[in-house]
């Protein structure tokens, strides 16, 4: 087990962050460097997993093109015979889903600023060609201060080009059920309107509690995607107003030419249009830490 192993090439271990089947996320140090890095690793016991491997090298393919205080920084994919590993900033926060679970009535405050942020990352994803395919409230880091930084990219793809052909997996639908858009449901070409409807079930999960869709199975889960009409957010949330609440419906609208037309366009309106009815303010301890008291 990685666990066990203090070091990983020039990289100590310091705490596991995440961890999963197939791969571990820890916080490490590069000694002679004095830095923090995240590693995402593939324990042995699945080092000769291939489509882990390539999951792997997707995201480092896609991760080293993005430049952005909101996305997460890339920087190498090792192998040897024994591990592989990604190397990334690491950013201590948790994820907007473990938020969410935990309850997010202590954050209300923060996501007009939280949402910004994601826009913003989402936005400079597809500036640089890619299709996220998994835009969801588990690939949102967020911090006690708002700030957000965008991951995970191993289902990313190009819309044109060799490297997206190349690397991506392409032999059966990928996603997350409750945020995936009708056309990725039905296996057709993806364009970022894709990331845009998985977006706005990102969102009115963040202020609604819970995704849009909910089913007692796959089938109805996959159906209500494909053909039901999107759940008013301002029931979810009274707070909200009905301006930013048509704006996420627009956003879960069926036909990818019915959302807006870009994540340009998305930030635009979220930074014009009001939010809550009534601003949320922050719990009392957190104001007492924000001004020192």
């Amino acid at each position: 087990m990685v666990a066990s192993q203090e070091y990983l090439g020039p990289y100590r271990l310091l705490n596991l962050v995440r961890a999963g089947k197939t791969c571990q996320v820890w916080e490490a140090i590069h000694d002679s460097e004095n830095r923090r890095y995240a590693l995402k690793v593939v324990p042995p016991e699945y080092r000769k997993n291939s489509e882990q491997l390539t999951l792997l090298k997707i995201e480092k393919a896609v991760g080293v093109t993005l430049d952005h205080p909101r996305v997460i920084k890339v920087y190498d994919f090792v192998a040897d015979r024994i591990h592989a590993y990604l190397i990334m900033d690491y950013f201590p926060a948790p994820n907007m889903k473990q938020l969410i679970l935990s309850g997010m009535e202590d954050m209300m405050h923060l996501m007009p600023k939280a949402i910004e942020q994601a826009c913003e990352g989402l936005s400079h994803l597809h500036s640089r060609g890619w299709v996220h395919r998994d835009i969801k409230p588990d690939n949102f880091l967020l911090n006690k201060d708002g700030d957000v930084k965008l991951i995970d990219f191993a289902l990313a793809v190009k819309k044109k080009g060799a490297l997206g052909r190349l690397l991506s997996l392409k032999s059966k639908i990928q996603g997350t059920r409750s945020y995936m858009s009708p056309e990725q449901i039905r296996g057709l070409p993806l364009d970022h309107r894709a990331d845009i409807y998985s977006f706005g079930c990102t969102v009115h999960e963040l202020l609604g509690g819970k995704p849009p869709y909910t089913g007692t199975n796959t089938n109805d889960l996959l159906t209500k995607h494909l053909r039901a009409g999107a759940p008013p957010l301002e029931a979810a949330n009274r707070n909200v107003t009905p301006e930013f609440a048509a704006l996420v419906k627009r956003m879960l609208a069926k036909e990818p030419a019915a959302r807006p037309e870009s994540m340009e366009q998305v930030l635009r309106e979220v930074k014009a249009i009001r939010m809550f009815k009534t601003t949320p303010v922050a719990p009392a301890s957190a104001q007492k830490q924000e001004t020192g008291k």
